[in-house]
């Protein structure tokens, strides 16, 4: 039971067309109303739709939490639909590494029935970081089995690419990914195990020509990203921390941080400590990547 969270201060409103995101426009079925709850991403920000399984691998979990770290200080959107499973991964993702990031739930607005209930939390939490919710669902519709497919236009085509990670064969996932390229915008796979079942249906789409992303900047040359306009950390890094930031082009994992370094072990562990900690680096699950 999650009543105590309080979304009033964030009221349900009708966009008025003029206002819908352009790319939702040029879909061949747009949506005749919008209901929104916070704020829609600003213009300069290019979207990125993150779909995947529902019954995510720890591959899943990790390759949503770098690839999307790598990200940070980008101008870029992330969206997703709020569900169970990558979804809620790439919404908490963004949150994470100070990404706006929009929630298209396969329900309405109201408090009483957003779905799924588990993540209430979570879509406070994304309007208290200036993200948005938004439905073309009345606000007291619950979600139903014809939702979610109607749903997934939305996320398709609000995008200029979409971002596959992780989809069983007969995944719903997969739907979005078929809408994605019937729009015509950018799709993106992560390759995965061809022993999982959850590649099955990513591989399909890198056998019809998708485009595979194994890192951030496969993302970023896509979408053709730019650094966010910000204030610049005045930091003075020490020598150690200088190879440090030298070594880390892309996300990197700790293990591999410490064989590519002189260092003991242990001092490598308390330097990389010390560096999030002063805001050099950020760290996710085992994972660093710059900020500076």
């Amino acid at each position: 039971m999650l009543r105590y969270l309080n979304m009033k201060e964030y009221p349900i409103r009708e966009l008025k067309v003029s206002e819908f995101p352009p790319l939702l426009r040029e879909i061949p079925q747009p949506a005749k109303s919008l209901r929104l709850r916070g704020v829609l991403p600003s213009p300069e920000l290019k979207l990125l739709s993150v779909v995947g399984s529902r019954h995510y691998t720890t591959y899943g979990q990790q390759v949503a939490a770098t690839l999307l770290g790598g990200l940070r200080g980008f101008t870029v959107g992330i969206v997703s639909g709020l569900a169970i499973g990558i979804d809620g991964l790439a919404h908490e993702a963004a949150l994470e590494n100070s990404l706006y990031t929009l929630a298209i739930p396969g329900s309405g607005l109201s408090e009483e029935v957003l779905y799924p209930a588990t993540h209430k939390k979570l879509a406070t939490r994304i309007l208290k970081s200036n993200g948005g919710l938004m439905s073309e669902y009345d606000d007291d519709l619950r979600a139903a089995p014809w939702t979610f497919p109607q749903r997934n236009r939305l996320v398709a085509g609000i995008s200029s690419a979409t971002l596959l990670i992780e989809g069983a064969e007969k995944s719903g996932t997969l739907i979005t990914a078929r809408m994605c390229t019937d729009y015509n915008r950018e799709l993106l796979v992560v390759p995965g195990s061809i022993f999982s079942k959850n590649s099955v249906g990513v591989h399909q789409f890198l056998k019809l020509g998708a485009t595979p992303v194994t890192t951030a900047a496969d993302i970023i040359d896509v979408l053709n990203l730019e650094k966010a306009a910000g204030p610049q950390l005045s930091i003075t890094l020490s020598v150690d921390e200088q190879v440090i930031v030298s070594l880390l082009t892309s996300p990197t994992s700790q293990d591999e941080i410490i064989r590519a370094l002189p260092f003991p072990a242990a001092q490598t562990t308390a330097l990389l400590m010390s560096m999030v900690l002063k805001g050099i680096l950020h760290e996710n699950q085992g994972v660093y990547w710059t900020i500076i």
